[in-house]
């Protein structure tokens, strides 16, 4: 399953349409994901994301994913300024990789690199080209291609982690509920965490596998990262009082 946030105008990456296609800087940075409050992550994430925000689980279709919360209200992302700035030292992975993305809807599993036309950094003047005069793969893209790998290695990796967690029955759904300093509220609902007495009651043998393959390491990551609730809760009252 593919899941697509801010990409509009999505197309196959073709070597003849696009030969003479070359990639620059956004003009307007980051502002394509300003739209959502939740960035999905990948579990190798956890570490350096939960530094930043709170890590919560949320359900896209048949689904659940760890998502980064980056927004209380719905369609914003507080972390994305009027300039298209992202202010905050880590941005997820799922972000970093616009405007490409693998296409994963063919039948036999075929992976196909698509791109968002509509991307602002998309031009045949300037920039690094994304094929050589003989329609082969540019140094750029192919680095690319191989953090698209990466991705969705990692995003297996990832969901096989989460159905661990379902397997233990240690996701719960649960609400955020915040008050701000003028007598405002905000309520933030279908979000799953981890039951942190349902985690204590584990059998040892289990805790002791969970701890030797890493996933306990990601289980406290989450369970960390929930203080900063917090610090959304504040940048929220400072946007509130522009509006």
């Amino acid at each position: 399953m593919t899941i697509l946030f801010f990409y509009d105008k999505l197309v196959p990456l073709n070597s003849e349409l696009h030969r003479e296609l070359k990639i620059s800087p956004a003009r307007d940075g980051y502002s394509f994901a300003s739209k959502t409050n939740v960035i999905p992550l990948m579990d190798v994430e956890f570490m350096e994301a939960a530094r930043e925000y709170p890590i919560v689980f949320s359900r896209m279709g048949e689904n659940l994913l760890p998502v980064a919360l980056v927004g209380l209200r719905n369609e914003e992302n507080l972390l994305v300024n009027a300039e298209g700035k992202w202010d905050a030292r880590y941005v997820p992975a799922f972000a970093r990789r616009y405007p490409f993305v693998f296409d994963q809807s063919e039948p036999n599993g075929t992976l196909t690199v698509c791109i968002d036309e509509s991307f602002s950094g998309f031009n045949d003047d300037e920039g690094e080209p994304l094929f050589d005069e003989n329609g082969g793969q540019s140094a750029r893209l192919t680095k690319i291609v191989t953090f698209l790998n990466d991705f969705h290695a990692q995003a297996l990796q990832t969901g096989r982690f989460v159905k661990r967690l379902q397997e233990l029955d240690l996701l719960v759904e649960s609400t955020a509920n915040v008050n701000l300093a003028n007598n405002q509220s905000v309520t933030l609902a279908g979000i799953y965490v981890i039951d942190e007495a349902k985690l204590l009651k584990l059998d040892d043998a289990v805790v002791l596998e969970m701890f030797r393959s890493g996933e306990m390491a990601l289980v406290y990551s989450h369970l960390a990262s929930l203080s900063n609730v917090q610090r959304l809760t504040e940048r929220l009252a400072e946007r509130v009082q522009t509006e």
